[in-house]
């Protein structure tokens, strides 16, 4: 695990950020009550799920059953019960907030609509019916390829309204991506669209399905193409069908179809260590609960709020925290297409200012690429509304933390760092903002009913503030992953295997304060062991940032005839790229930095710089391709969904 030098940065960091008094006083969740439910859970853990269940959600069936451990760790919950996610996040709140906003959707261009809850029923319903015309029902998969528009979500929710199970495949990927998709899910219709809006540019998503489809994925039967840009596409005659024509005439109510509690509700691909795709597996009412909980829970969220998650609804995130989790919680949400700093890298904020946005959640990958265009664009907007911030994706260094805070929460609102994964469903470790201090850099504790620990290699719980391990939960929750779909023993191999089916292994490493709080390092295969020494990676970008002229930073490793590892940096600087003499200049004076921060054997062989980092057009680092440009190694992997493909070119020249 994580080494003694590389914990010494984490150990120095003393900063404590106590709820404001003010924020504690309208909190849903203070210091008294977290006590209380921490203890109730830890009194009796099927019990405190049961209750929280029962009172949470609308069942159309009531659960007797609350915990089913006879083919653990395949956990299932309430598992006699029956439920339609649909129904909870829709007719469940038209009675008192028919006619309350439930999304605003602006466009990169600019476009801007609002719908109302009693509005996004009709349009759910309407598509609902035009589903079940096309002969689906309750176990059929769909794949959702979209852009970041309404109808993303109201195609979500209208699979789960009659039971059919949507796999949202982002709408960045490539062809190659989202055909291996189609064929594992063996789905029988796909939704898309023309295209969609990034920084400018137009994304022809019905040619690359299109593609994917041509010659392959005979399980599909029908397309359904959402007409968002205007741009000219190729329709197939008795597979191709514009969503305007599948909706035409089709009613504005649809029964909701009641599904036992383990029916799945979607299945979303993640990578895996071995670049196979895995299709992680979640069940209507255990998954439905985190999100709706968590939201409520973790983002202190309140009836006037206007919740804005950054997030695709292609990844995790915006299943939980766009569509379900504040859906169902009756909150607004704001919806963006497009890229984070076009037409300049003031619009998050504009956004936040003309909408009105009380709580901003985004990642720190986000944060400090906005970071790098300086304090003077956040000061433009009026961002008095936000009461609360965000985090979530990939450990946030302090720095980041610290520029967050006092820039666009101007030192008044609790910053939440969320730690969880595709895997987990929801937010398992973040402070709960009226009754946890929060510290930069760490998501603090676990919320309650998690048992979250961090263990060695042979499974024993360490309690030494001086030492990392392995990030487990040893005890089931209701919204974790069920399996991976068509492939349990992978699950089995993956997930538990390791402590002999004890533990979920999370696949990060991890480290507790003496307080008890946990700072995710990384995961454990983007660990360096550099001379015998293991450096997290995460920690090593993090020294990096720390420097007040560096913006961004990735580090992975090379092989090294001496040291077994060496550490590669791709460093983005605040301003101008340096070149030639000022770029050894800088480099020098950043090994010396890193140095400095955390030791000696941290000091990088290989700096390189670059205008930006290859990213997917979520935001996400491609790391495997930064290793095989680190090694000189040919790349081979797709790159179609990086958004700005030329950087690699620019990187390879440094070498």
């Amino acid at each position: 695990m994580t080494d003694q030098k590389s914990l010494d940065s984490i150990l120095q960091e003393r900063r404590v950020f106590p709820p404001g008094p003010e924020f504690t006083v309208r909190a849903r969740i203070k210091p008294a009550d977290r006590e209380r439910l921490v203890a109730e859970a830890r009194a009796g853990h099927e019990a405190f799920w049961g209750r929280i269940a029962r009172e949470t959600l609308g069942w159309h069936k009531p659960f007797t059953i609350t915990l089913d451990q006879a083919s653990a760790p395949n956990y299932r919950w309430f598992t006699d019960g029956e439920i339609n996610a649909s129904w909870n996040c829709l007719d469940a709140n038209l009675r008192e907030r028919g006619d309350k906003t439930a999304i605003i959707f602006e466009s990169e261009p600019g476009e801007t609509r609002r719908l109302s809850y009693r509005e996004l029923t009709a349009e759910v319903c309407r598509l609902a019916n035009a589903l079940k015309a096309s002969g689906i029902a309750a176990g059929d998969r769909i794949v959702i390829y979209m852009p970041m528009v309404p109808e993303a979500i109201i195609a979500m929710l209208a699979c789960a309204r009659i039971g059919a199970v949507h796999s949202v495949v982002f709408g960045g990927f490539s062809t190659r991506s989202l055909r291996d998709r189609i064929e594992d899910a063996g789905a029988r219709l796909v939704i898309t669209a023309d295209g969609g809006h990034r920084a400018g540019r137009l994304v022809e998503l019905k040619a690359t399905a299109d593609e994917a489809l041509a010659g392959a994925c005979p399980s599909v039967e029908k397309v359904i193409v959402l007409r968002h840009t205007g741009c000219a596409v190729d329709m197939k005659p008795g597979r191709d069908v514009w969503w305007s024509d599948a909706v035409a005439g089709q009613a504005a109510s649809c029964a909701p179809v009641f599904v036992p509690s383990e029916h799945p509700l979607f299945l979303l691909y993640t990578s895996g260590s071995t670049g196979r795709p895995k299709g992680i597996q979640h069940a209507t009412a255990g998954f439905l609960l985190g999100a709706k909980l968590t939201t409520l829970w973790a983002f202190d969220l309140r009836e006037d709020d206007v919740f804005w998650c950054t997030a695709d609804i292609g990844w995790v995130t915006g299943h939980t925290y766009v569509a379900y989790g504040p859906l169902a919680a009756g909150a607004t949400v704001v919806i963006y297409e497009g890229a984070p700093v076009h037409p300049d890298p003031g619009r998050f904020w504009s956004i936040c200012e003309r909408h009105g946005v009380t709580i901003f959640y985004t990642a720190p990958t986000a944060i400090r690429a906005l970071m790098k265009y300086g304090e003077a664009i956040p000061a433009k907007y009026d961002l008095s509304k936000i009461r609360l911030l965000g985090s979530v994706g990939e450990p946030i260094n302090p720095e980041a933390w610290i520029w967050y805070q006092r820039n666009i929460g101007k030192e008044r609102c609790p910053v939440v760092d969320t730690w969880w994964q595709t895997e987990t469903g929801a937010t398992l470790i973040a402070p709960l903002p009226g009754a946890v201090a929060a510290k930069p850099g760490s998501c603090t504790l676990p919320l309650p009913g998690i048992d979250a620990a961090v263990v060695d290699d042979d499974g024993n719980e360490i309690n030494d503030p001086n030492r990392g391990g392995h990030l487990v939960i040893r005890k089931p929750w209701p919204f974790m992953l069920r399996t991976i779909w068509g492939d349990n023993e992978r699950y089995l191999a993956t997930y538990w295997a390791r402590f002999g089916n004890r533990y979920y292994l999370a696949g990060d490493t991890a480290h507790r304060d003496r307080d008890g709080y946990f700072w995710v390092m990384g995961r454990a295969d983007d660990v360096l062991k550099v001379s015998g020494h293991r450096l997290g990676t995460a920690e090593v970008e993090s020294a990096f940032v720390a420097h007040p002229r560096v913006a961004e930073a990735a580090v992975v490793g090379r092989p090294h005839d001496i040291k077994g590892e060496a550490i590669c940096a791709y460093v983005v600087m605040k301003g101008e790229r340096p070149t030639g003499a000022a770029a050894e200049a800088m480099a020098h004076e950043l090994r010396e930095w890193v140095g400095r921060e955390i030791g000696a054997i941290a000091k990088p062989d290989d700096i390189r710089f670059a205008d930006n980092l290859p990213k997917t057009r979520s935001g996400k680092i491609m790391r495997r391709l930064l290793r095989a440009v680190a090694r000189g190694e040919e790349i081979t992997q797709d790159v179609s969904t990086l958004e700005n493909p030329a950087i690699l070119d620019q990187l390879r020249g440094q070498a």
